[in-house]
């Protein structure tokens, strides 16, 4: 879903800039506060961001000028909720538009809206809502991923088709175009994200239960996260 170097117009490169802004800003203070209150989740954070980083790096080049892969913030915006994930998912995309040419700098924004915001949002949202009706921790964890990938690519097919409408069919012609074509790559693809994060997930649970524990990921409901220093009224 990276949209490559200067493939946008001008405008609405500086448009998806500007619609990115207030979620790294806000995803910032969200993420110095869980630094400052729980240094011990500082190895749990590096490890979600790297995990973003090495399934989002591995691309399958397509025809719209943007490529397909796995985007791999289903995970961390589940154990850290999305405003950390759009930090840690702007940090991926800057890296890797200077050290890899995946995406670039003249469409961060774009790309950060797609895969560091509405993604993790949407994953955590499909998350969430399954947790709260009691679905199992791993049934909800795949469909977290899977909704974050996929919503990934959709948005990515809306920001094309507004910067290049078909001529004849307009917005809507061009929207379908692009998500069919991305379609044929990206729902596998998600399908795969969501089986990998289950097993990530597996391994944590046996692995890191006491942090897991912490960050509210085996409460159900709109029963509050348990924090080292007491409890915290943040529905997870």
């Amino acid at each position: 879903m990276h949209i490559a170097e200067g493939f946008l117009p001008p405008a609405h490169a500086i448009a998806w800039g500007v619609a990115s802004a207030p979620f790294v800003v806000h995803g910032v203070r969200s993420l110095t506060r869980e630094v400052r209150e729980h240094p011990e989740s500082t190895l749990l954070l590096g490890a979600s961001g790297a995990f973003t980083f090495v399934l989002s790096a591995l691309k399958i080049p397509s025809v719209t000028g943007s490529c397909s892969h796995p985007t791999g913030t289903g995970l961390g915006a589940i154990l850290f909720r999305p405003p950390v994930m759009a930090v840690l998912g702007t940090i991926t995309l800057l890296f890797q538009a200077l050290l890899l040419a995946h995406g670039g700098l003249t469409t961060l924004g774009a790309n950060v809206f797609s895969m560091a915001v509405v993604g993790p949002w949407a994953g955590y949202a499909v998350y969430r809502l399954l947790r709260r009706y009691g679905a199992a921790l791993m049934v909800a964890v795949f469909c977290g991923a899977f909704a974050a990938d996929l919503s990934t690519y959709c948005v990515t097919s809306v920001q094309l088709a507004l910067a290049f409408p078909d001529p004849s069919s307009g917005f809507a012609g061009a929207l379908g175009t692009f998500g069919s074509i991305f379609a044929v790559t990206q729902i596998p693809l998600a399908v795969s994200e969501g089986l990998l994060t289950v097993l990530v997930m597996r391994l944590l649970v046996q692995s890191s239960r006491g942090d897991l524990t912490r960050l509210g990921v085996f409460v159900t409901g709109r029963r509050a996260r348990t924090g080292t220093a007491g409890t915290e009224a943040v529905a997870r």
